[in-house]
């Protein structure tokens, strides 16, 4: 048992020290992500979550439909997951200037807040998600990355209790 419980703690300071993205990285394209342009309309998505040792845990297929009306992007998330179980979760985001959002969606605490820059978007927030007995509390640091004018690149670090626990890594798909 002590040698399980060296290995976690072990385990868990390597992944303190991981690098993470930063908005002030140098941009690898001259790509502009805007949320209201690439979300607005059907967008399809295929995820995994993977646990701090990099085990996949749980793979989802999403179907999103986006509406933008100048001030707020409505996106309606409907998850189907590997195991049949499905959830639907439903954002609403406000542009609070050029290239900042806040948004809201049930089971985020608070207000999630986001920041455009170039092809990059950082968006973080707190949230109970959902699990099979009950719901469990984690933090988001997502980030978005335009790599065509129909596909962003998504990886969202999670916490909880300040801990990494594992990783969220998403493909959008923008339906023509």
């Amino acid at each position: 048992m002590i040698r399980g419980l060296s290995i976690l703690l072990c385990a868990l300071a390597l992944s303190a020290c991981v690098g993470k993205p930063s908005l002030d990285d140098e941009a690898l394209s001259g790509q502009e992500l805007n949320l209201e342009d690439f979300f607005e309309g059907r967008v399809v998505a295929f995820g995994q979550f993977q646990d701090v040792f990099g085990t996949v845990r749980r793979r989802f297929d999403v179907e999103i439909e986006g509406t933008w009306d100048g001030e707020t992007l409505r996106l309606v998330e409907d998850f189907v997951y590997e195991d049949g179980s499905t959830e639907q979760r439903i954002w609403t985001l406000q542009k609070t200037g050029p290239e900042a959002w806040r948004g809201t969606a049930p089971g985020v605490i608070g207000v999630a807040t986001g920041e455009e820059r170039g092809d990059t978007f950082n968006w973080k927030y707190e949230i109970d998600l959902p699990v099979p007995d009950g719901t469990l509390r984690v933090t988001f640091d997502d980030w978005m990355w335009l790599l065509s004018e129909d596909r962003v690149l998504n990886r969202a670090y999670m916490k909880r209790f300040g801990v990494d626990i594992g990783e969220v890594i998403i493909t959008f798909e923008k339906q023509r």
